[in-house]
């Protein structure tokens, strides 16, 4: 097994996991089978507790893990399906010490963090790395490490610690260290500062590491001279550091860093056998075509989040990605307005008339409207307001889990004319609950006590011509990750449905209501699920393809097409709507003995590792 440890230097949020996500592309590229994990410092035992505001989203796997936002990066990036296991954190780690100590694992020795703890951390990452997280099973041959925080954390020195020895454990040439920096670029000077990059690896190299590559992040591409002193401080060849700049889309980054030649050093270095490659044109070929089709979208689409977590964007990461996955899909630019669901309320309008008018003046020029999940009282008046106006005004609705049960609570109080209908969530007291707690999630902890993770979602069989079921190719039954505590109260479905509002799909057992729709309206659905999660760059989820064209009026055609684009239509080169949708990761390099005659500029660099 090889590993690729990913450190981060100055700040966090620098752009470790998409580094270390285009690590993992570029060698599935190669035909290297690659598995990833990404290990959190915290004492949480996972990320399911926590504020939007505090760490982003949470970000949902198949077997129910509440894990950090990175692991949706890999798995959208390497099409692949992780496990809770992916996700290392200290309190995960810390809490198998003590179960073992406990369990007398330990012959009465006194328990430390060396060896006891970084002990626990090797052996996790080895057994992690031999998991299959493939459809076809294969087990992964190079396993990347991206380790949360910044080096210099008092929280990770004890996995700093691990893979100083790890490294020794597995060998030299089954181990490389990468680290990401920080390279400010001041307005005032436009000058490149090294000072940060120098002190973050002299402190890495301290704790006994010393790093293989250099990924220099900065706002614009840094100059050879730059790379030559960091050269000169931090005993790294000029060849092995990387500029990488900001660019337009996440998914150009594998690309731009394997313009600098990463796959060859990456083989050099580990030793991965797979050299000569062919040209890069031909095995990174997708990445290339998706990067020049996002770069030259013609046609743009306006959609408003209305959420309750707006502050921070990266609270909606998964359903922003989504989004554009579906605008890609069919030609489209997304332009995304986050609006302030409690801003949304009647009483904002004395409070602070100036949000509330903006708030409705942003939600009044979208194309479309989606409405996502989401915890407590705070927002929830403002988002079924924001579900009543798409109703009335029939502008095309998604809504996502607090989204689903908002668009049941008002449909009971216009339709069925039951003013005080609402969640027990908001109001315990409701003379109509409407959505009510699932009793055997309601276990007086919050870690871990939701319906979480993969569930089957059924098609009724009476509903045959529904368009989100036309949308998921007419499957009888669609797989979902799950996300949520609360569902519509049984009691009040026949009377919903008798006033117009279908449950299209429901649960295995046929007593939770999954997905809703209305039928004389251009696009109004709404699923108990994340649909989110499992959207991928060149196979976007289909409840958020339905949303796109319907905000620019080409659902219906899509539809009679059978879900098929129509060629007239805005659309990529990229994408074959005839045949299956291609995989990027799809294994094209491996033991090939092609000529290396690239010498094309466009996908070479005068700087190569």
């Amino acid at each position: 097994m090889k590993y690729i440890l990913v450190t981060g230097g100055v700040i966090s949020g620098v752009g470790k996991g998409v580094i270390s996500s285009s690590f993992g592309a570029i060698l599935k590229c190669c035909g290297i089978e690659v598995t990833m994990i990404k290990i959190d410092p915290y004492i949480n035992l996972d990320a399911g507790t926590f504020s939007p505001y505090e760490h982003g989203e949470v970000f949902v796997l198949d077997d129910g893990g509440e894990v950090d936002l990175d692991l949706g990066n890999y798995e959208r990036f390497l099409n692949i399906t992780l496990h809770r296991e992916n996700n290392i954190t200290t309190g995960k780690i810390y809490q198998s010490v003590i179960n073992r100590e406990r369990h007398g694992d330990y012959l009465g020795k006194t328990v430390q963090v060396v060896p006891h703890v970084t002990d626990a951390i090797q052996e996790w990452v080895e057994k992690v790395a031999l998991i299959p997280v493939s459809n076809h099973g294969r087990a992964p041959e190079v396993c990347i490490i991206e380790l949360g925080g910044i080096v210099g954390d008092i929280e990770s020195m004890a996995f700093i610690e691990a893979f100083r020895q790890f490294q020794f454990r597995v060998k030299r040439d089954n181990f490389c260290v990468a680290h990401v920096s920080l390279v400010p670029q001041p307005k005032t000077t436009g000058e490149s500062k090294t000072k940060p990059t120098q002190t973050s690896v002299r402190e890495l190299r301290g704790l006994g590491l010393s790093p293989d590559i250099i990924v220099c992040r900065s706002e614009h591409p840094i100059e050879e001279s730059v790379k030559e002193k960091i050269s000169n401080f931090c005993h790294v060849a000029p060849q092995q550091i990387i500029s990488v700049p900001d660019l337009g889309s996440v998914y150009e980054v594998p690309v731009f860093m394997e313009n600098h030649g990463m796959a060859d050093f990456l083989c050099a270095r580990l030793n991965l056998g797979i050299t000569p490659l062919p040209p890069r044109r031909k095995y990174m070929s997708q990445w290339i075509e998706l990067g020049e089709h996002i770069r030259h979208l013609k046609y743009e689409v306006n959609v408003a989040i209305v959420g309750k977590y707006t502050r921070l964007e990266d609270s909606y990461t998964s359903i922003t990605k989504a989004l554009h996955h579906a605008g890609n899909r069919i030609g489209y630019k997304v332009n995304i307005k986050f609006v302030e669901a409690s801003n949304l309320e009647q009483t904002m309008l004395t409070d602070d008339p100036a949000s509330y008018h903006t708030a409705w003046r942003d939600l009044c020029l979208c194309d479309c409207v989606v409405v996502p999940g989401g915890f407590g009282k705070r927002g929830v008046e403002g988002k079924i307001e924001a579900v009543k106006w798409c109703r009335q005004n029939e502008k095309p609705f998604l809504g996502i889990c607090l989204g689903f049960q908002t668009a049941v609570i008002e449909f009971a109080r216009n339709e069925l004319k039951l003013a005080d209908a609402n969640s027990t969530e908001v109001n315990e007291e409701t003379k109509h609950p409407v959505v009510i707690d699932m009793p055997e999630h309601n276990t007086g902890n919050l870690g871990g006590t939701m319906r979480l993770g993969q569930r089957t979602t059924m098609f009724k069989k009476s509903e045959k011509n529904c368009k989100i079921k036309r949308l998921y190719g007419n499957k009888e039954q669609i797989q979902e990750r799950h996300r949520h505590r609360y569902e519509v109260n049984p009691q009040y479905i026949n009377e919903l449905e008798k006033h117009g509002l279908k449950f299209v799909g429901v649960d295995t057992e046929q007593l939770r209501m999954e997905i809703l729709e209305l039928d004389n309206h251009p696009y109004f659905v709404a699923v108990q699920f994340h649909p989110e999660y499992l959207s991928r760059p060149v196979c976007p989820s289909p409840p958020f393809m339905g949303l796109i064209l319907a905000a620019k009026d080409r659902l219906k055609g899509y539809l009679a097409r059978g879900c098929k684009l129509s060629p007239q239509e805005p659309q990529s080169d990229y994408y074959d709507s005839d045949e299956e949708l291609k995989d990027l990761t799809q294994l094209t390099v491996k033991k090939l003995t092609l000529p290396d005659d690239d010498n094309s500029s466009a996908y070479s660099s005068s700087s190569q590792i």
